[in-house]
């Protein structure tokens, strides 16, 4: 019979629809993917062209080769320049569109996925993620700043050149304030973080436990939104992803890679998308809040049920998703 499960850090109820549930191997990409090439001439992002991407905010080099560069969002959805400006006629509610919006690129290669970079590497990207994050906070006309990934053409992704974005804009987002609320209240009535109550009860189940490095855990949550929807958490109860030590990016960007890893071979390279759900570096001493990443492989489709109840519906059983991708081991590089 079909369940309703309570995800309690969204506040949202999934059904989990045990008579439709597919296997996991049913996931698994049917969509057949071109060959890149290292290097495309007409790529903003690949090294060589890099006039096509002029006003950098940020590099990474190494022997006079650059590994991370960070530039403005050519078709940015926010504008840098402005002041932040909250205008309430009667029902019409606005704020000026004032905020950043860059691009992180993550690498010269065309042709690399996160999967397939060095470990090192990925330790530069959560560097100059974070990094950027302090950066972007600093200017007073933000108040939320996302970190974000999409990979490939199911997840919204329009260049294929490894990158993410960064988007610091002028108000935080009410599904954002819905979640620091709940963890708030679950905090006033237990004592408890929610999410480091939901890390104990992870590990003490271990069903949907991926993978456990030394610093932070990756599992399938007991409501999973969607089919192989993953968290990463660290272990330590930290509310600001600026807080982050060096030996914890080490520990992530392995944990990172590996899940990552999993993903790819184990359903054939799937769109995803992943983000970093954080508090501001100001707020960072909060006892009620907990960052982490949402990995959300794109291998189902929200439809009209979904839009009209607010429910989710997951056709793969979190437990049987976590153990397929446990099973998963990935060639060593």
């Amino acid at each position: 019979m079909p369940e309703l499960r309570l995800n309690l850090i969204t506040k949202e109820w999934v059904i989990i629809a045990t008579e439709r549930a597919k296997r996991p191997e049913d996931f698994i990409t049917t969509v057949e993917r071109k060959v890149l090439p290292p290097y495309v001439e007409t790529c903003p992002f690949c090294s060589g062209n890099e006039a096509k991407t002029p006003d950098e905010v940020f590099r990474l080099e190494h022997d006079n080769q650059w590994l991370i560069r960070i530039v403005p969002n050519k078709f940015s959805a926010l504008s840098r320049t402005g002041q932040r400006e909250r205008i309430n006629d009667g029902l019409k509610h606005n704020v000026s569109g004032v905020g950043v919006h860059d691009v992180l690129i993550e690498t010269p290669m065309h042709n690399l996925t996160t999967a397939f970079l060095p470990t090192g590497q990925i330790e530069n990207i959560i560097g100059a993620y974070r990094r950027r994050f302090m950066d972007i906070y600093n200017d007073p006309r933000i108040e939320h700043v996302i970190i974000f990934k999409n990979h490939g053409e199911g997840a919204g992704t329009s260049l294929q050149h490894p990158h993410s974005q960064i988007i610091g804009t002028p108000l935080t987002a009410f599904h954002i304030r819905d979640r620091l609320e709940q963890a708030m209240r679950f905090f006033d009535t237990t004592g408890q973080c929610l999410m480091c109550k939901t890390i104990e009860d992870e590990k003490t189940d271990g069903i949907r436990v991926i993978l456990e490095t030394e610093h932070f855990i990756t599992f399938i949550p007991y409501a999973a939104l969607s089919a192989f929807h993953i968290w990463i958490f660290p272990k330590r109860h930290f509310a600001a992803f600026s807080d982050i030590t060096g030996q914890e990016i080490a520990d992530l960007a392995g944990n990172l890679k590996t899940t990552l890893s999993k993903l790819y071979y184990g359903l054939d390279n799937p769109d995803f998308n992943y983000v970093i759900r954080s508090n501001s570096p100001e707020d960072s001493g909060s006892e009620y809040f907990h960052w982490y990443i949402s990995i959300v492989p794109r291998v189902s489709k929200t439809a009209g049920f979904e839009l009209g109840s607010g429910m989710y519906i997951n056709t793969a059983l979190p437990e049987q998703s976590a153990e397929f991708l446990r099973n998963v081991t990935p060639p060593v590089a």
